[in-house]
């Protein structure tokens, strides 16, 4: 029930005419469609853009904050499929400093624990309302050198599903790992991306 097959849609510029490649990744309940629609309001109109869909629209079963033991083999099966996105725009001649992640809710989290799994120089990473997956993070599974990658990071103050004290958690860790982080905090958003975060992110990594 929860691996997940390679099942992505794409838009924007073709791939072989693009020059930057977007990975995109749907919240629990989302699908690849709900959040490639942000290409209407974020600035991805010369980017090649990917959206993987996750079984049953859920990247993993349970909150991004139980034990990562819970989250199997589901999570594990999500990053695996990231990585197969990655590789297939890398064949492609887009190298990964050119490659972009954004995600929302659960795809946010997905997308920092596979960016920190892989850190590397990327073009950038926005992760609207997210962190780090685990019950307790475990520091030995964030391998590599962001080289200075900026990254965007919101919650709400409070949220539903993401504390602001694993946000701020998940910041020291990519700071310790060359990241350059905006985290934004966001007093009594409810659990969805405003304009403000829209226009931050088009201000700041898309630009």
């Amino acid at each position: 029930m929860y691996t997940h097959s390679k099942q992505f849609i794409t838009s924007g510029v073709p791939i072989q005419q693009a020059k930057k490649a977007i990975i995109m990744l749907h919240g629990r309940g989302g699908t690849a469609a709900d959040i490639i629609s942000l290409q209407r309001v974020l600035n991805l109109s010369d980017f090649a853009i990917y959206a993987p869909q996750a079984t049953n629209n859920s990247w993993y079963p349970y909150s991004f904050m139980a034990p990562v033991a819970q989250n199997q083999p589901a999570l594990d099966s999500a990053l695996a499929l990231v990585g197969d996105v990655v590789a297939e725009i890398e064949a492609a001649g887009i190298p990964a400093e050119q490659i972009y992640f954004a995600g929302f809710s659960q795809g946010a989290c997905l997308t920092l624990e596979y960016t920190s799994r892989n850190a590397r120089k990327y073009g950038g990473i926005v992760a609207f309302t997210g962190g780090l997956v685990g019950k307790e993070l475990e520091i030995d599974n964030y391998n590599g050198d962001f080289k200075q990658t900026p990254v965007f990071v919101s919650t709400g103050n409070p949220d539903p599903h993401v504390p602001v004290s694993r946000v701020q958690e998940s910041v020291t860790i990519l700071e310790d790992m060359n990241a350059v982080v905006n985290q934004v905090i966001y007093p009594g958003r409810p659990h969805t991306i405003s304009g403000e975060e829209i226009q931050l992110v088009n201000n700041t990594i898309l630009k």
